[in-house]
């Protein structure tokens, strides 16, 4: 098997975005009146907007939270803070760019929703994707196999013929459910043995290459 095409997640692997998501989660649970904990946001990392919502409900004891309008909070939030800049990740757009002079299709598959992804996008280079699978955009989005699957699918690909990059273990848990070779660069959140089980660590994207990439397709040693 030949390698046919690399799927990338957004926040934490190509860009550095968990600190902005840092700002945004601290101001809307003090709008909601309580206090973001290093534990609650530990929960929050990798997950979709209606599950950030249902960890804010339980971990404020606010179950009156109303999920519309807290998102619409954090999403506008999100907004200012993604229009100011989000920066790449070491080895981000020089490994995007590489895959793309090989001709290889790529893909952008995350768990934020599609009208933050559409402002970043102006940012990393919409050019740079054939594809963009948004948390919104899913029945089930990550740890679920599907966005990772849909994205591989409307590339045509086998997703076995495929390698996701990626850095919380949710990500990581639906591109190997996916079928996906998978490369994990640790980010904020610390990864388990449990995580990396079927994975190839790497410590930066400055270690990933493409002759990593398609080794890891055609099951060579790594």
């Amino acid at each position: 098997m030949t390698l046919a095409a690399v799927l990338f997640d957004m926040d934490g692997t190509l860009i550095d975005t968990e600190k902005l998501w840092d700002v945004a989660l601290r101001d809307l649970a003090e709008q909601l009146g309580g206090v973001l904990t290093p534990e609650t946001r530990a929960q929050i990392i990798g997950t979709s907007a209606a599950e950030t919502m249902e960890i804010f409900r339980v971990a404020l004891n606010r179950p009156d939270l109303d999920a519309d309008e807290a998102n619409a909070f954090l999403t506008a939030r999100m907004v200012e803070l993604y229009a100011a800049g989000a920066p790449w990740r070491p080895g981000a757009p020089e490994l995007i760019d590489a895959v793309r002079a090989a001709g290889l299709p790529t893909a952008l598959v995350t768990n934020t929703n599609r009208e933050l992804v559409d402002v970043v996008l102006g940012s990393l280079g919409p050019d740079r994707f054939d594809v963009v699978i948004c948390g919104d955009e899913v029945a089930n989005p990550k740890p679920h196999p599907e966005p990772y699957r849909t994205a591989a699918a409307r590339l045509g690909a086998d997703p076995a013929a495929c390698v996701a990059i990626e850095d919380s273990p949710t990500g990581l848990a639906s591109a190997r459910g996916a079928g996906c070779a998978v490369i994990a660069i640790p980010n904020d959140l610390p990864l388990s043995p449990d995580d990396l089980v079927g994975v190839t660590l790497r410590t930066s994207l400055l270690e990933v290459d493409l002759p990593l990439l398609r080794r890891l397709v055609s099951a060579a040693p790594v």
